[in-house]
């Protein structure tokens, strides 16, 4: 049987090189990116079983990047290994589909067990953040992050890439879109979040964690 194939997403390459020494021989590793849009791009080229991603990549964010793959590939498995404990990232993670979410933390038997378990189609959590999952639910029944959800997709790319320092003509030019679109698109976050200027909305973004970063 063919080890399973498994797409690396990380933009730091010395972690893309210890996946890839704590995976092989037992997985094939399918390919590498450094950013959420070559993640993106590579699903429908390599067509991999799994992907390992960190959910702090430039231009798209891991969770963004799966969701959109998930339109390409719903059979895919997506595994976040990240340094975010936040239970906020961990729960969009999970309820975005994605199969294992671990921290860059864990130990390299907890890696290769958690790849397994997203393989063999059951999901993994590290133990840490599962039982404060958990705890956060029974405190909070029903209630989601009460920022994040408010925006779009759409607006959650455009916020990402002016926390990024990026300017609107270089947004469009990422986002093919107009520049038009993309100042459009600015004024209806900052109106949404409540915000007068960009710097405000950067600060806001980055405190209360609406991207990762």
């Amino acid at each position: 049987m063919k080890p399973p194939r498994v797409l690396l997403a990380d933009r730091h390459p010395i972690v893309i090189e210890g996946l890839r020494r704590v995976l092989e021989p037992e997985f094939e590793i399918a390919g590498e990116v450094k950013d959420g849009r070559a993640l993106v791009a590579a699903v429908e080229r390599l067509q991999p079983d799994i992907i390992i991603a960190e959910i702090s990549m430039p231009l798209l964010n891991g969770i963004e990047a799966f969701r959109q793959i998930r339109k390409i590939d719903r059979k895919v498995k997506i595994m976040f290994l990240t340094v975010h404990p936040d239970l906020n990232f961990a729960a969009e993670a999970l309820r975005a589909g994605c199969s294992a979410y671990i921290l860059k933390s864990s130990a390299v038997a907890e890696i290769r067990e958690a790849v397994r378990q997203a393989f063999s189609g059951r999901s993994y959590v590290t133990p840490s953040i599962k039982k404060a999952l958990v705890q956060a639910q029974m405190e909070r029944p029903g209630r989601h992050d009460e920022f994040r959800f408010k925006l779009t997709s759409r607006q959650r790319e455009v916020l990402q890439l002016i926390v990024e320092g990026q300017s609107s003509k270089q947004i469009a030019e990422v986002l093919h879109l107009s520049r038009r679109t993309i100042e459009f698109h600015r004024y209806r976050i900052m109106k949404e979040l409540g915000v007068r200027t960009t710097g405000e909305l950067i600060q806001f973004a980055i405190r209360n964690g609406v991207v990762p970063t």
